[in-house]
């Protein structure tokens, strides 16, 4: 069964971020990663800001910062099911990320998935 573990957004700017989603939305800084990584209380599911610098960001064609992470056991798996499906990757080999792996490729429309598998 899948299943949602994260939502990750990405940001121009983190300490504007930081700002728009404690002052505005009332969430809680949980734990900075790094500069560029900072995960949100969210109940159990996070919401992970991550700072992409060359992230195309635009609301008139309605681009996203949204990725929504889901949950492997078995990442290594993951990645040779989605190949079976000819999969548009993004990060196909397994890459390592403050909670573990992962890997991240688009649906059939465009939009950032990833795979996370926690260490």
């Amino acid at each position: 069964m899948t299943q949602v573990c994260v939502i990750g957004i990405y940001v121009p700017n983190m300490k504007d971020a930081i700002n728009f989603y404690t002052t505005v939305l009332g969430f809680e800084v949980n734990k900075e990663y790094s500069s560029k990584i900072v995960t949100l209380v969210h109940g159990d599911l996070p919401i992970v800001l991550e700072e992409k610098e060359n992230h195309e960001f635009n609301a008139e064609n309605h681009s996203s910062g949204v990725v929504l992470a889901l949950k492997t056991e078995d990442i290594n798996q993951t990645v040779d099911h989605l190949k079976e499906h000819n999969v548009n990757f993004i990060i196909e080999e397994p890459t390592p990320c403050p909670p573990g792996k992962y890997i991240s490729f688009r649906d059939p429309f465009g939009n950032t998935l990833e795979y996370l598998q926690f260490d």
